[in-house]
């Protein structure tokens, strides 16, 4: 079964950078679209960002396009959500995700494979 792991979480301060990265082992990543998610203290999980299998279709939710990136290196098996521009609203769990079929709905329903997800803690 994929495996996913989350990395590249910690503390920042607002207005600071981090990335993200999603890695699986034994299995290859690049026949999968990978969704990031966050779950915020006291809300639901939502959706982040979404990239197809070949990197060519990416989409955002408007809460942090323009700050957020998502990219992938299928050599590395590795997909990275670059964030800027942090706010302490970004405080979150954020999970990665697999699934086989890509679409610009970033939809937990439609991803099967999760990691356990990674801490971001944007304060001052």
């Amino acid at each position: 079964q994929l495996q996913l792991v989350e990395s590249g979480g910690g503390l920042v301060q607002p207005g600071g950078s981090l990335r993200l990265s999603c890695a699986a082992s034994r299995f290859s990543l690049d026949r999968y679209a990978i969704g990031w998610f966050r779950q915020a203290p006291g809300k639901e999980r939502e959706g982040v960002s979404c990239i197809s299998s070949s990197g060519g279709r990416t989409n955002y939710a408007d809460s942090v396009k323009g700050r957020f990136t998502i990219s992938r290196d299928n050599a590395k098996n590795t997909v990275y959500l670059h964030l800027n521009s942090l706010t302490p609203e970004d405080t979150a769990v954020y999970y990665c995700a697999a699934s086989t079929i890509y679409s610009d709905s970033i939809d937990q329903k439609r991803y099967n494979y999760w990691g356990q997800g990674t801490q971001v803690t944007v304060s001052s």
